[in-house]
């Protein structure tokens, strides 16, 4: 059941592409803007336990931090009312 696959759209001499092909410039953005620079606090805070569940099972499957979504999700709340609400 093997099916040999047979690539049609691949030039000829793929080293000649390779060395004539253009430059593209890095587009990539330097590490120093992937990186949040917001100071974080430390707090004790209590939640629901279905929240906490739900957030811990999410983060767990895709392998990021639960906490990391939680603030996420504070941010974007903050974001959209900040300039709404007089404190």
């Amino acid at each position: 059941m093997n099916k040999k696959i047979i690539y049609t759209d691949a030039p000829r001499n793929i080293s000649k592409n390779i060395i004539e092909g253009e430059i593209i410039p890095d587009f990539l953005p330097p590490p120093e803007q992937l990186v949040r620079k917001e100071p974080k606090v430390k707090i004790t805070i209590t939640l629901n336990s279905k929240s906490v569940t739900f957030f811990k099972e999410y983060a767990e499957k895709h392998n990021i931090k639960y906490q990391t979504m939680i603030n996420e999700v504070l941010d974007l709340y903050v974001q959209k009312y900040k300039d709404r609400i007089k404190i």
